[in-house]
């Protein structure tokens, strides 16, 4: 799932998600069920920035929502020089066998501009619950 996000035309940034179910990290019978996702972000702007904190909604089939709110991604906060990218993979624990998650960045540019970065809502479901 990939979005093109920017606040003027010089600041571009792709996000892309891929998630995945843990089944051996997983117990159904708990009401835990466990994903994985790898997010891949690139600098497709003309500027350098740098991403300095995170906001997730993670949302299960309930309706319960968890708010993830934190500096930078995975202990660190990447500057990305135009070009240039950036993975990294990560977890979240849920209620039920499907939900959803969905968020944004906040980026700095070089010159100190703020911006985000929508993070476009992703499905994490295990495998062949949805057709």
């Amino acid at each position: 799932m990939k979005s093109n996000i920017f606040n003027d035309s010089s600041y571009f940034c792709e996000v892309e998600a891929e998630p995945s179910y843990l089944e051996n990290h997983s117990s159904p019978e708990a009401d835990q069920y466990v994903f994985a996702y790898t997010i891949r972000i690139l600098n497709t702007g003309e500027h350098t920035f740098k991403l300095v904190s995170r906001h997730w909604e993670i949302v299960d089939a309930n309706g319960e929502i968890q708010e993830v709110r934190g500096d930078g991604v995975v202990g660190q906060q990447p500057v990305l020089e135009p070009g240039e990218g950036f993975e990294y993979t990560s977890s979240a624990i849920i209620a039920t066998p499907v939900g959803t998650m969905k968020g944004k960045y906040q980026m700095v540019a070089e010159d100190g501009t703020p911006f985000d970065a929508e993070i476009p809502e992703f499905h994490l479901q295990i495998p062949r619950t949805l057709h």
